[in-house]
């Protein structure tokens, strides 16, 4: 009996990962920056839902790779890893409302 507990709370706790941890662990690796000057962070709870609810809908069906709050260009940027292919940046607002989307350009090796 014990085993097969140790079994159902191993599954449970695979599929809240899976369901729900799949966002905040992306959502960590958000706001990384190239320069120590930046002071966005990445985008947590219910503003990255929104966010990216906003972003999928502006853009299309994708996976959110990085976030961030607080950026030079925008209140609130997704990064998202579109299903069709490629990526695009998602700037919104305050509010957010999309204000602009970009083909995501990856910097090569030198910069």
């Amino acid at each position: 009996m014990r085993k097969r507990m140790i079994g159902i709370t191993a599954a449970v706790a695979g599929a809240v990962l899976i369901t729900g941890g799949t966002v905040a662990a992306l959502a960590t690796t958000g706001g990384e920056t190239d320069s120590p000057s930046d002071s966005s962070t990445a985008i947590t709870g219910p503003a990255l839902e929104r966010a990216t609810a906003a972003a999928v809908a502006a853009a299309g069906a994708g996976t959110v790779t990085e976030s961030e709050a607080g950026g030079d260009e925008a209140a609130y940027e997704i990064e998202l890893k579109l299903d069709s292919g490629g990526s695009v940046d998602v700037r919104l607002d305050n509010s957010f409302t999309v204000v602009g989307v970009a083909p995501n350009v990856e910097h090569g090796a030198d910069g």
